[in-house]
C-alpha cells in the first residue's frame, strides 16, 4: 500500500474546500493553489498550505506542469484534480505517475477511453451494454453528417466527441436544420475542448436521465452506491439531481446497477465513477457517458449511503481494498441537490456577479450545504457560474420536498441575482412534488414560474428592524404580548 501524507488539491471554491475537509479527517495535509482572483477564497485559509499562481486565472488550474512542480516542492505525495479543469485530463494524470505523484482518480487509460464518448460507446457495446444507434467513431464531414442523421431518422442528437457537461450538443428534428445546428456544435467543441470531432445518435425525447455511482478498487472489487435521477436540466447541464429516482421501479434500478458494476469489472477500472444512462417511457436503457471523476452531485450519495466518497477515492488510491460488500450498503431515505448558480434566470440564465452583500443561509435537521461563500465575498467573473450546492435529505419523497422547500425559502443571498427563486418555484409545482419529470420539465415549465413573486431580502431585513424596536416598546413600558405573538404589516 502506498503511503499518503499530502494532497495537493488542484481545484478552487466548494470542491476545494470538500476535498481539504475530507483529507483533515484521514489526518492528510492538504496544499491548495489558487489564482490571484482567487486571494480571499476561504478554502485557501483552511488548507495547511497555499501557494500563488500567477498570471491567467484559468490557466492557474490548467497548467498542470506547474502544478506538478508545485505539488513536488512542496512534499505532496498525491494530487486530487476535483472535478472540471484537469479532472478528465489523461495528460495531467500519466504526468502525476511520471512525476512519482499518486493522481487520485482513475488510471489514465479509463480516462482517456471514456474521454472519447465514440470509444466508450464502441467498448461499452462490445461487452453487452445496450447503446443508442449511431455512429462508432467521430466524424467532422458534414455532408457524412447529414447522411448518418437520414440513415437514422430524424430527430437526432449531434455530441461532441471528446467533451461533455453538454457543451457541443445540438438536438436536429428536421433535416432543413442539420446543417446550421452541425456548424453550432462543432465550434461550441472546438472552443472549449480544443477538437470539432462530432458525434450523431437517435434522440430519445423527454427521456429520464440517470446515472450509477460505482466504486471500484485496485484489487478487483467494484460496488454501486445506487442510482441519481439527473433529469431536471437547462441545456443539458444538471440543475437537481435526486437519489433514488421516484419514478424508476426496481427492475429497472437492479439492471442499470448490474450492468455498471459488471461492465467497470470486465473493463478493469479503478476508484469512483459515474456511469449514465438514458431510460425512455417504455424503461429501455441505454449507456451514453462515462465520468471518470466525483460528481458534483456525490453529496445526495453520500447522505442517503453514509459512505464518504472522497474519502474512498483517496484510500483506493493509496491501495486499500474496499471496506464494505455490496450488501453491507444500506439506503435510507431521499436526498435532493440544488445547484445554487450566480445567474439570472429571467434573463435566458445569463450569468451574473458582484460582491456578497448579504448572506443567510438554511440549517436544520437534513440540511447540507456545500459552499466557500461568505459575507463580502466577491464573485470572480471569470470561473463556472456554481456558487454551491444545497442538499435535503428526508426519509421519504415527501418529506424531502417539504424540507427543499423549507430550506430554500430561508437562503439569501444579497448582492447579485441566483436561480434560488427557480429553485423555489420548482419545489412548489405539482409535477415535481409527485416525482414526475424528464429532461424536457424545465422548457415544458419555464414561462409557468413566477420568478417575481419571491421576498426579497431588504423587505425581511425591514421587517426584522421593526421588529426589534417593537420588542424594544414592550420591553422599556413592561407591556406583555399574548404568547409573545404579533405580526407586522
Amino acid at each position: 500500500m502506498k503511503k499518503i501524507s499530502k494532497v495537493l488539491v488542484a481545484n478552487r471554491g466548494e470542491i476545494a474546500l470538500r476535498i481539504i475537509r475530507a483529507c483533515k479527517e484521514l489526518e492528510i495535509k492538504s496544499v491548495v493553489i489558487f489564482s490571484e482572483v482567487d486571494v480571499n477564497g476561504v478554502w485557501v485559509t483552511r488548507a495547511d498550505e497555499c501557494y500563488p499562481i500567477v498570471g491567467n486565472p484559468i490557466d492557474a488550474y490548467l497548467k498542470y506542469d506547474k502544478i506538478i512542480d508545485l505539488a513536488k516542492k512542496a512534499g505532496c505525495d498525491a494530487i486530487h484534480p476535483g472535478y472540471g479543469f484537469l479532472s478528465e485530463s489523461a495528460e495531467f494524470a500519466q504526468a502525476c505517475e511520471d512525476n512519482g505523484l499518486i493522481f487520485i482518480g482513475p488510471k489514465p487509460y479509463h480516462i482517456e477511453l471514456f474521454g472519447d464518448k465514440m470509444a466508450s460507446k464502441v467498448a461499452m457495446k462490445k461487452i453487452g451494454v445496450p447503446v443508442l444507434e449511431g455512429t462508432d467513431s467521430p466524424i467532422v464531414d458534414k455532408d457524412e453528417g447529414k447522411r448518418i442523421a437520414q440513415e437514422i431518422g430524424y430527430p437526432v442528437i449531434i455530441k461532441a466527441a471528446f467533451g461533455g457537461g453538454g457543451r457541443g450538443m445540438r438536438i436536429v428534428h428536421f433535416a432543413e436544420d442539420f446543417s446550421n445546428m452541425f456548424d453550432s456544435a462543432t465550434n461550441e467543441s472546438i472552443k472549449y475542448f480544443g477538437k470539432g470531432e462530432v458525434f450523431i445518435e437517435k434522440y430519445v425525447q423527454s427521456p429520464r436521465h440517470i446515472e450509477i455511482q460505482v466504486v471500484a478498487d485496485q484489487h478487483g472489487n467494484v460496488v454501486h452506491l445506487g442510482e441519481r435521477d439527473c433529469s431536471i436540466q437547462r441545456r443539458h447541464q444538471k440543475v437537481i439531481e435526486i437519489t433514488p429516482s421516484p419514478l424508476l421501479n426496481d427492475e429497472v434500478r437492479q439492471k442499470l446497477c448490474k450492468i455498471s458494476v459488471d461492465a467497470m469489472k470486465e473493463l478493469g477500472y479503478e476508484s469512483v465513477g459515474t456511469v449514465e444512462f438514458l431510460v425512455d417511457e417504455k424503461d429501455n436503457v441505454y449507456f451514453i457517458e462515462m465520468n471518470t471523476r466525483v460528481q458534483v452531485e456525490h453529496p445526495v450519495t453520500e447522505i442517503v449511503t453514509g459512505v464518504d466518497i472522497i474519502q474512498r477515492m483517496i484510500e483506493i488510491a493509496a491501495g486499500d481494498k474496499l471496506k464494505y460488500l455490496q450488501e453491507q450498503i444500506q439506503f435510507r431515505g431521499y436526498a435532493i441537490e440544488f445547484r445554487i448558480n450566480s445567474e439570472d434566470p429571467q434573463n435566458n440564465f445569463m450569468p451574473t456577479a458582484g460582491t456578497v452583500k448579504k448572506y443567510l443561509t438554511p440549517g436544520g435537521p437534513g440540511v447540507r450545504l456545500d459552499t466557500s461563500l461568505y459575507t463580502g465575498y466577491e464573485l470572480p467573473t471569470c470561473y463556472d457560474s456554481m456558487l454551491g450546492k444545497l442538499i435535503v435529505w428526508a426519509l421519504d419523497w415527501r418529506g424531502a420536498v417539504a424540507k427543499a422547500r423549507r430550506a430554500l425559502d430561508e437562503f439569501h443571498i444579497e448582492g447579485f441575482k441566483t436561480n434560488i427563486p427557480l429553485h423555489r418555484e420548482i419545489v412548489r409545482d405539482a409535477a415535481f412534488k409527485e416525482g414526475k419529470f424528464d429532461t424536457g420539465y424545465l422548457d415544458l415549465n419555464m414561462n409557468k414560474f413566477n420568478l417575481e413573486a419571491q421576498c426579497s431580502i431588504a423587505d425581511e431585513e425591514e421587517k426584522s428592524i421593526r421588529l426589534a424596536k417593537t420588542l424594544k416598546i414592550i420591553k422599556e413600558n413592561n407591556l406583555v404580548s399574548l404568547n409573545n405573538n404579533f405580526t407586522l404589516y
